[in-house]
């Protein structure tokens, strides 16, 4: 199957960073995306609500007639993946496994001092460590980042306010990393931020991109002339994701 009509489901805005990806490619003839903006952020959410409202999204889906569903929030993939998995009539592919997988090819050394930054859910799930441990790697930390997230919503992506919530987030944290995982779909938007507190010494591993390599290499994809076909939907103010996605996809 080649996939040529795509949805991607985020709980806002975040997976845009993941589109992004996705319209670059050119593998793609048509793609809807959704956000739960009415109930973001799901990083603050129980697991059983995570799972609900991941359901729910499906619905939603229902009349589109995808190919392929990309679910562009680590929250979800942690904990609603798999639900959804069970029901959908396409695929779904979440984004922690091709995170880890992405890391596997880029950073070959098991030893490696791996940060993992995403929100609390998505740390609390542990789903990145246990995945990398059953890589080999061991020397993981998971760092709960939570408020990037609003400070990226408010459309700062540099500045004091952002570097003084590095500056806390990362004082837990006192060793520079080979790696760091961006665990969350609205932190590649401050990428730069973030690899400058480590001199730019880091490897940064993007939703993204790692989900394209991972499309790419478990999918026979079709290179199309001219970018995809974008509709944008949500369960609040989509006028307001659309400016949102506007200002996003052009940095």
């Amino acid at each position: 199957m080649i996939p040529h009509k795509i949805g991607v489901f985020d709980s806002g805005a975040g997976g845009i960073s993941v589109l992004k990806s996705l319209i670059h490619s050119r593998n793609f003839k048509q793609i809807v995306y959704y956000g739960d903006t009415a109930r973001v952020p799901y990083g603050v959410r129980s697991a059983e609500t995570i799972v609900q409202y991941s359901l729910e999204a499906l619905e939603f889906f229902k009349s589109f007639n995808l190919d392929l569903l990309v679910v562009a929030c680590n929250t979800v993939s942690a904990y609603g993946l798999k639900a959804m998995q069970e029901v959908a009539p396409y695929p779904i592919v979440g984004v922690i496994e091709p995170g880890v997988l992405a890391l596997k090819n880029k950073i070959p050394n098991k030893d490696s001092k791996i940060l993992i930054l995403g929100t609390k859910a998505t740390i609390q799930s542990k789903l990145y460590s246990k995945l990398l441990a059953k890589e080999g790697y061991h020397n993981t930390f998971g760092l709960a980042t939570s408020l990037f997230v609003p400070i990226v919503e408010e459309g700062i992506f540099s500045g004091e306010i952002l570097n003084a919530t590095i500056k806390h987030y990362f004082a837990l944290y006192p060793h520079t990393p080979e790696a760091i995982i961006l665990g969350c779909t609205h932190f590649p938007l401050i990428a730069d931020s973030i690899s400058q507190c480590y001199n730019n010494q880091p490897l940064l591993i993007h939703s993204g991109e790692a989900i394209m390599e991972y499309l790419q290499n478990s999918y026979t994809l079709k290179t199309f002339d001219d970018f995809p076909e974008v509709t944008f939907y949500a369960s609040d103010c989509v006028e307001k994701l659309e400016q949102i996605a506007k200002l996003w996809l052009t940095k």
